[in-house]
C-alpha cells in the first residue's frame, strides 16, 4: 500500500494541485494503492474493514430475523406506520446526491475542482443507493414479492399503480443506480488501462485488463470516451433534481398535515446534496490523510465543498422558515398544531436538534479560515450528518404519530431491531468501501495528468505572454532614446 507522501510545498489553499507533482508520481502514487501485495496492506485497512464486516454480519441476522418475524419486530404501530426503514432510506438517497452532482452537473460546467473527488463520491453513492434500495424491498412486508412492482407481462392480474409515487420511486431510484453505475465504469476505464500497464502480477494484469476492455489511448477511444462521459453526464443532470422530488411526494401526495408543502421538492434535493457533501468531506478527509493524496485534494477542495455546503444547507434552512411560514398563514389548526408540535410535544427534542445542527451549525463556514480547518470540517460535517437524519425523522414520525383522531394517537419508539438494521446498512457501506480502496484507484488518474497538463500549458502561456509585454515596454522605454 502507498505510504503518506512528502507535501512538496505548503498548501496555501489557492490551487487544486501542489507544485512539484509530475505524470510518473501521479500514476504511481495513486495507481500503488490498489497494485501493492495482500501482505503489504497496513493494519489500519484490515482494523477498519473488520469493523465494518462486524456490523455487516449484524445488517445479515437483522435482516434474517425480520423475514422470520415479519416488520412487527420493528418499533412502527398505528399511526405510525413508516419509521425507521423509510427515514434511513431517505437519509442514504440523500447521502448519494453529491456523488451525481460532482460527475455529471460539474463536468457540464467544466469546474476542474471536481477531478479529485470525482471518483470517490461516485463509489460513495452507489454504497450508499445500494444500503438505500434495501429499505422500501424490506418495507413491504413480503419482499420477496417485489418484482410485482416492476410492469411486465404477467397472469396474476396484477399491475402497478402508475399514479402512485411509491411506484415512481421504483423507476427513479432503479434508473439512478442504473446511469451512476454506468458513468462510474466508463470513468474508470483509462485508469484501468494504467494498472493493466503498471501491474507486474500476470493475474492481476490479466483482471486489470479485461476490466479495461481493450483501452488503448487511441484517438478513437477517447473521442468515443468524451461522448459517452458527456451523454450520462446529461442524462445523470435531470435525475439529480427528480431522484428525490420524486421520493419529497411520496410525503406530499399524502393527507398528512406538514407534508402537504409545495417546497418539498426543491427543499429535499437540496437537503440532499448539503447531507452528500456533509459526507463527502466525512469521508474524504481520512482517507486524504491515510494515504497521503494531500497534494490531489488540496486545502482549496474542502473550501469548495464547503461553500457548497453552506449554500445548500442555508436553502435548507429556508425550506424550515417556508414550513412554519404556511403552518402559520394557512388558517389550518392541523398545521398550526403540527407546529405546535414539534415546538412542545414528546419528540420536539428531534426538532431543536435539527435547527441546531442543520441551521446553526453551519454559520460558522462564512469564514473561510473555519472552511479550510480540517477539525472544523469534521465536526461540522459529522453534526450535519446527524441533523438530516433528525430531520427525517421530524418529518416522519412527528407529523404521523400525532394524526386526525386522538384516540389512534401512540408514541414511536423505535425498537434494537430497527437500530442494529441501521448499524447493519454502515456495515454494508463501508465493507463496500473499504474493498473500492483497496482494489481500485480512489482518485480519477487521468483527470489529474490532464489537469496538471493544462495548467503546465496555462503556466507556459502565461510565461511568454509576460516575456512578450516585457519586451514590448523595453522597446518603448529605449526607442526614443536611441533615436536621439
Amino acid at each position: 500500500m502507498a505510504q503518506a507522501q512528502p507535501i512538496r510545498t505548503t498548501d496555501t489553499g489557492d490551487t487544486y494541485l501542489l507544485p512539484g507533482e509530475t505524470y510518473t508520481s501521479i500514476s504511481s502514487t495513486i495507481g500503488d494503492v490498489p497494485l501493492t501485495a495482500p501482505f503489504k496492506t497496513p493494519r489500519g485497512w484490515f482494523l477498519g474493514f473488520g469493523i465494518a464486516f462486524v456490523l455487516l454480519m449484524i445488517f445479515l441476522v437483522s435482516v434474517t430475523w425480520l423475514l422470520i418475524r415479519g416488520v412487527g419486530v420493528w418499533g412502527i404501530n398505528i399511526p405510525v406506520g413508516w419509521g425507521m426503514d423509510i427515514i434511513n432510506f431517505v437519509w442514504w438517497i440523500g447521502i448519494g446526491h453529491a456523488g451525481t452532482l460532482i460527475s455529471a452537473i460539474l463536468l457540464l460546467l467544466n469546474q476542474g475542482w471536481r477531478n479529485s473527488i470525482n471518483r470517490f463520491a461516485e463509489a460513495m453513492t452507489l454504497f450508499a443507493v445500494a444500503c438505500a434500495g434495501q429499505y422500501p424491498i424490506l418495507h413491504l412486508g413480503r419482499p420477496w414479492l417485489f418484482y410485482w412492482l416492476i410492469p411486465y407481462p404477467n397472469t396474476h392480474g396484477m399491475w402497478p399503480n402508475f399514479r402512485s409515487p411509491l411506484d415512481w420511486d421504483v423507476f427513479a431510484v432503479s434508473t439512478y443506480a442504473t446511469v451512476s453505475i454506468l458513468f462510474w465504469l466508463v470513468g474508470l476505464l483509462p485508469d484501468f488501462a494504467t494498472l493493466r500497464d503498471r501491474a507486474t502480477n500476470p493475474l492481476v494484469k490479466r483482471i486489470y485488463g479485461l476490466a479495461a476492455c481493450g483501452w488503448r489511448g487511441s484517438a478513437r477511444h477517447w473521442h468515443r470516451y468524451e461522448m459517452a462521459s458527456l451523454l450520462l453526464a446529461g442524462l445523470s443532470t435531470p435525475l439529480v433534481l427528480s431522484v428525490h422530488s420524486i421520493i419529497s411526494l411520496d410525503f406530499a401526495i399524502a393527507q398528512v398535515p406538514g407534508w402537504q408543502v409545495t417546497v418539498f421538492p426543491p427543499y429535499f434535493v437540496a437537503g440532499a446534496v448539503f447531507a452528500g457533501f456533509a459526507m463527502v468531506l466525512l469521508l474524504m478527509i481520512p482517507v486524504r490523510t491515510f494515504y497521503g493524496f494531500q497534494s490531489y485534494v488540496t486545502i482549496r477542495h474542502l473550501d469548495v465543498m464547503a461553500k457548497v455546503m453552506l449554500a445548500t444547507g442555508m436553502i435548507v434552512v429556508y425550506g424550515y422558515f417556508m414550513e412554519v411560514f404556511g403552518s402559520l398563514y394557512s388558517s389550518s389548526k392541523y398545521e398550526q398544531y403540527l407546529l405546535y408540535n414539534r415546538l412542545s410535544g414528546p419528540s420536539a427534542w428531534a426538532y431543536y436538534g435539527l435547527l441546531f445542527c442543520n441551521a446553526v451549525a453551519i454559520q460558522p463556514l462564512w469564514f473561510r479560515r473555519v472552511r479550510q480547518n480540517i477539525p472544523a470540517l469534521m465536526i461540522i460535517s459529522m453534526i450535519i450528518s446527524v441533523g438530516m437524519w433528525l430531520e427525517r425523522y421530524v418529518i416522519i414520525v412527528i407529523s404521523l404519530q400525532r394524526e386526525f383522531l386522538p384516540s389512534s394517537w401512540d408514541i414511536y419508539v423505535p425498537t434494537v431491531w430497527d437500530w442494529s438494521l441501521y448499524l447493519g446498512t454502515f456495515g454494508l457501506f463501508f465493507t463496500l468501501l473499504f474493498l473500492f480502496v483497496r482494489v481500485l484507484p480512489m482518485i480519477n488518474i487521468f483527470e489529474i495528468r490532464m489537469y496538471l497538463h493544462q495548467e503546465t500549458e496555462r503556466a507556459h502561456r502565461n510565461a511568454a505572454a509576460h516575456g512578450h509585454d516585457h519586451d514590448h515596454d523595453h522597446g518603448h522605454a529605449h526607442g526614443p532614446a536611441s533615436a536621439d
